[in-house]
């Protein structure tokens, strides 16, 4: 009984030295058994960082670079110059899946349907979307293994088959459901590689 005891006085001393010193004021920085990464060396916005001989903390993007997801415009040049890295901007079928209020349908004129498209789309699925809707599209995923209700929605299904491409691209652009939108993660083109691969797959699975 004795032991019991001893083991449980210094279960409550270790509990009072890790918790008693939170929020508390000491001359001293106080011993932390959980510091929650309250202290990080990192820059933080608006502050000095004595790191740098201005000690200036924020910093002027290096002469020559480009802000990921975007091009740099042109003075006078009215047209919007794209890169592969694009995120989506404008009302454009490319950038929306949308004419107006409706999804269009096809793939956009600016992309050519090939096997070096599909082989893309193939690697960003496997990325992205293979550990929910698996790997032939059936959502029988990873996740399927520990969620399923509502089940993972199943692309090579008729159902799905016969939504528009625009639709496909605009539900992986901002999410339906319990599926989070992509669009700030997956660049423009890398969304329509993966319709295009959704769309392989279903005509495999003969839909």
């Amino acid at each position: 009984m004795r032991w019991f005891f001893l083991v449980l006085g210094v279960v409550i001393v270790t509990l009072v030295v890790a918790l008693g010193p939170r929020d508390r004021k000491f001359a001293k920085p106080p011993f932390e058994l959980f510091p929650d990464m309250d202290r990080q060396a990192k820059l933080r916005f608006q502050k000095p960082s004595h790191f740098f001989d201005d000690d200036q903390g924020p910093r002027l993007p290096v002469e020559g670079t480009v802000p990921i997801g975007y091009a740099m415009p042109v003075p006078g040049d009215t047209e919007v110059t794209r890169t592969a890295l694009d995120f989506g901007r404008g009302d454009e079928y490319l950038g929306t899946g949308r004419f107006g209020d409706y999804f269009g349908d096809g793939m956009p004129e600016e992309l050519e349907v090939d096997d070096a498209l599909l082989a893309r789309g193939k690697q960003r699925y496997e990325i992205n979307c293979v550990v929910c809707h698996g790997e032939s599209g059936n959502g029988g995923g990873v996740v399927a293994n520990y969620w399923t209700m509502p089940p993972t929605v199943n692309l090579i299904d008729g159902r799905v088959a016969a939504l528009p491409d625009g639709q496909l691209f605009w539900t992986i652009t901002h999410g339906k459901g319990l599926m989070g939108p992509y669009g700030g993660n997956i660049t423009v083109e890398d969304r329509w590689a993966i319709v295009a691969y959704v769309r392989a797959l279903q005509e495999a699975a003969g839909n």
